[in-house]
């Protein structure tokens, strides 16, 4: 069996040994021709659609909170043109919202000269114009209404009652209590925060005061007035704050539109870091591809690797674009991690082509190189694209946004680096078989015929083979890097004593892994979408400590034809109420607003006994619609009778959370509301507009892990596919396991939560953390050496230097990401961080040990089959290079 599995790797190394001729023959052609479609991939760029709603990007698809709001919508759709009820909407909306506190050390809102300046921003809210098609428009002209008036902030109206409060004279009951001059019925939860209240339910103090604005949005044109008008507000009121207009109060502000905005401005902090962070990847390439040979040296090979790597995103975000997938900020972080996968691939196959032959002809050595690189940039690109693709799978579509577009854009890095890079490593080629300069292709003399020149000519000058003495030690030193990967930290690793430590080490580092998992946080914080100093932190902030006492008004959904005069019904709606009651995250039956119990309690028909009803069904529903309800009742929002009014076929009633504080405590409230309600025999269900972004706390956990050992299950075939022995594959699996432990158990002791953003990243990290073991696994199973510490030292020499290459390139490609200084792509850096430092590791020490331990102690044979020893596979090969050799290929050379 396993013999069949070899032929994979057979097969591959003589597909890229033809390869490899091909494009030594003809290198123009694979320049230019990725060059030509880059070009009109950038087509696709004009249709661009740039996606920025937060609750499309993180909320998972097929929600319970969806299918929970298309219940209620079905029934009680909101119409904010005549009956806007703020306990009832279904959808945030348009709105505008400010949280208003004491600039003085007088805590205490309940003051004259505190609302005087709440009633001057009011003034300024309100009368502030946007204009929208060539008309002006101002709040009273599209704010949300009950019947005929705007929804107002009537809280306002205890200015006149002030002088007495503050005197003693009179007293404000909470939670509400009736205007004495207006009659308005003052419900503090909603406006005040943080109020201190005495035994006897009387206000003595306020902190803070909330105030909301909210405006039609019924169409789309009046939602787009209302996002206009948004915009105003956010400046109006940012303006008013910055100038220091009011004395007393501070404000802080918050619109709709705040988590779109914040996050499509978070997102765009990182362009201008892009061309700074290829700069500094193409001086890191370019310094360590050169040597101090000047002809083998191959400066120009690390600038070509990172163009490479740049052609292959711009073309694949080209791609997604015209084909009509849409484009989401988060995906500007795939061209930093594009161009460390690039420039890994870059190193593994510079790495080939310094191992080659110097004597050979160019196609021969591009042969080889791609025939002993083959498996290892296949591996690593075939498993990073599969970890991307997997991602698709998520609920959530930014996490399969910024799945498609990387993974396409792994397939162009992979399939640009056999073109357009193998054909840069040709031209090169063939000016070190010419004996041209590396970096300005002028012919040099090599270093044993220089040594009558200057120390300068030298040093920078000289380099290449001797052709009348090609085995002259003085022109064919090895690289000293390889050399100290071989001979010190190989001959280290063979040391058992230094064994004993690596497995001592890498216990230690299970064990913080472990103890980091069982402290993971989960859900993606809406704070975390906004940049550290924007308006909106200070908005949630003041939410988070002053409202946090009454959160959320939560809508409870009954829907089927029930005969709500049986007292059997009855009942069980009763029950189910005070059953939610009960719960720690809801407040008292104070806080509830019920139809029923209303009705039941005031009706002619109901002799006050909660176990006595009417039981004549029409009776119930002609005094119910025809003498109880009032239109300008919010309980006639509660209610749908059939076509014929004869019959209600969905009702609902409101209850009211408390002391809710964090997303774990948000996620554990509505499991339990949902899971009081499915153990009702009602067809019941509980509803917020902010359940849909709560979802994500509940299925964070099991779709991250679905994905990641589905991931892993993938990875281990693809590995066996290529390294077809099972010890290798099983330390491999092992390696891939404890790598994604240890990135999830130090991404959260690092404060990263489990979120859509890193979850994106621990997805990728399955692709990233075979790249390091894998290499090694090969390079390990490839050797012809007999004994295993023999291999550790062949495949350190081998892979050492690009590994470390590898992963520093990639830490540095990162580093914008920081400078960027917003959580999403700090959770980037932070996660890549940790894999390509902590799989370096694996791939460098861990590894090597466990195979030189447990892993094959001998190896067969090598057929004379091998692709890479067989010339035979282009029987013109040697003729034409010999020609190719005497004619000096000068257009290629000229190229060059």
């Amino acid at each position: 069996m396993l013999d069949s599995f070899k032929c994979v790797d057979y097969s591959l190394n003589k597909a890229f040994y033809k390869i490899g001729s091909i494009v030594g023959l003809h290198p123009k052609y694979f320049i230019i021709t990725p060059v030509i479609v880059t070009f009109i991939c950038i087509i696709g760029f004009r249709y661009i659609h740039y996606e920025i709603d937060p609750e499309y990007l993180f909320s998972p698809i097929n929600g319970p909170g969806k299918h929970e709001r298309a219940i209620v919508e079905q029934f009680f759709r909101m119409n904010y043109t005549k009956y806007f009820n703020l306990g009832r909407i279904t959808r945030p909306g348009r709105f505008g919202h400010v949280i208003v506190i004491s600039k003085d050390d007088n805590q205490n809102m309940l003051r004259k000269e505190i609302w005087e300046e709440l009633r001057l921003l009011d003034t300024y809210i309100k009368n502030f114009t946007v204009n929208y098609e060539n008309e002006s428009f101002n709040f009273s002209r599209i704010c949300a209404r009950w019947l005929d008036y705007c929804y107002d902030n009537d809280i306002l109206n205890l200015e006149e009652l002030l002088d007495d409060f503050e005197q003693g004279n009179l007293n404000l009951t909470f939670p509400v209590m009736f205007n004495p001059i207006t009659w308005d019925a003052h419900i503090f939860p909603v406006y005040f925060g943080g109020s201190v209240v005495n035994q006897d339910f009387m206000i003595q103090s306020t902190p803070s005061v909330q105030m909301g604005y909210f405006l039609r949005a019924d169409s789309p044109a009046e939602n787009e007035l209302g996002a206009i008008w948004e915009e105003g507000f956010l400046d109006v009121v940012g303006n008013l704050e910055s100038n220091g207009t009011f004395e007393h109060i501070s404000v802080a502000r918050f619109a709709s539109r705040t988590l779109e905005l914040e996050f499509e401005a978070n997102t765009k902090t990182i362009i201008p870091y892009f061309t700074s962070t290829f700069l500094i990847m193409v001086i890191f390439s370019v310094l360590t591809c050169t040597m101090l040979d000047c002809v083998r040296s191959k400066p120009w090979i690390g600038f070509f690797g990172n163009v490479s790597a740049g052609m292959a995103t711009v073309s694949a975000f080209g791609l997604c674009c015209f084909i009509g997938i849409d484009f989401i900020g988060i995906n500007l972080a795939a061209p930093f991690l594009m161009i460390g996968i690039g420039i890994d691939d870059t190193f593994v196959m510079l790495a080939a082509w310094r191992r080659t032959n110097i004597k050979d002809s160019v196609p021969v050595r591009m042969s080889k190189m791609l025939s002993e690189a083959a498996v290892s940039i296949t591996i690593t690109s075939l498993t990073d694209m599969v970890s991307f693709f997997i991602g698709i799978l998520s609920v959530f579509p930014s996490v399969q946004i910024f799945c498609i577009y990387s993974g396409f854009a792994v397939i162009f890095t992979f399939v640009y680096h056999l073109t357009f890079f193998a054909g840069c490593v040709a031209l090169s080629g063939y000016c070190e078989q010419d004996n041209l300069h590396s970096l300005i292709c002028y012919p040099v003399q090599p270093l044993s015929k220089s040594s009558q020149r200057s120390w300068f000519y030298r040093l920078f000058c000289s380099g290449g083979v001797n052709n009348d003495d090609p085995n002259n030690p003085i022109d064919n030193t090895e690289h000293g890097c390889m050399k100290w990967f071989r001979d010190y930290l190989g001959a280290a690793l063979n040391n058992m004593k230094i064994k004993y430590l690596v497995l001592i080490t890498f216990g230690v580092y299970l064990v913080g892994a472990i103890y980091g998992l069982t402290n993971i946080n989960e859900g993606l914080d809406r704070r975390k979408l906004s940049k550290k100093d924007s308006y909106s932190i200070v908005f949630y902030d003041r939410e988070e400590h002053y409202f946090r006492e009454y959160p959320y008004r939560i809508q409870v959904m009954i829907s089927g034809k029930y005969d709500y005069s049986d007292p059997s019904i009855q009942m069980e709606v009763e029950n189910l109420t005070r059953r939610l009651e009960a719960s720690d995250y809801i407040s008292n039956v104070l806080y509830t607003e019920s139809w029923l119990r209303s009705f039941l309690s005031s009706s002619s028909l109901y002799d006050g006994s909660m176990n006595e009803t009417v039981d004549i069904k029409k009776s119930f529903i002609k005094e119910l619609r025809d003498e109880w309800l009032h239109p300008t009742s919010p309980f006639s929002l509660d209610l749908k009778f059939n076509k014929d009014n004869d019959e209600i076929i969905a009702s609902r009633f409101l209850i009211q959370a408390v002391n809710i504080s964090g997303t774990n405590q948000e996620k554990e409230m509505v499991k339990e509301l949902r899971q009081i309600c499915s153990e009702s025999s009602l067809n019941a269900s509980v509803f917020h507009p902010y359940f849909v972004f709560f979802d994500q706390f509940e299925l964070i956990r099991p779709t991250s892990i679905q994905c990641l050992i589905f991931g892993a299950l993938i990875m281990m075939v693809i590995t066996f596919l290529f390294i077809p022995n099972v010890l290798c594959c099983f330390w491999v699996a092992f390696c891939i396991i404890s790598i994604e432990c240890g990135v999830a158990g130090y991404m959260a002791l690092w404060d990263v939560s489990l979120d859509s953003i890193s979850m994106i990243n621990l997805i990728m990290c399955i692709g990233f953390s075979v790249d390091f073991t894998a290499h090694i696994c090969y390079a390990y199973m490839s050797s012809e050496k007999i004994h295993a510490n023999d291999r550790v030292r062949e495949c350190l020499y081998n892979l050492g230097l690009p590994i470390v290459q590898g992963a520093f390139s990639t830490i540095l490609g990162l580093l914008a990401l920081v400078l960027a200084d917003t959580y999403i792509f700090l959770v980037f850096f932070k996660m890549v961080f940790l894999v390509v430092l902590i799989g370096s590791m694996h791939g460098l020490f861990l590894l090597p040990v466990l195979l030189s331990l447990f892993g094959p102690v001998s190896r067969a044979k090598v057929k004379t089959n091998d692709p890479k020893k067989d010339d035979s596979i282009l029987p013109e090969l040697n003729t034409v290079c010999k020609e190719c050799s005497s004619k000096k290929i000068e257009d290629s050379t000229q190229n060059c």
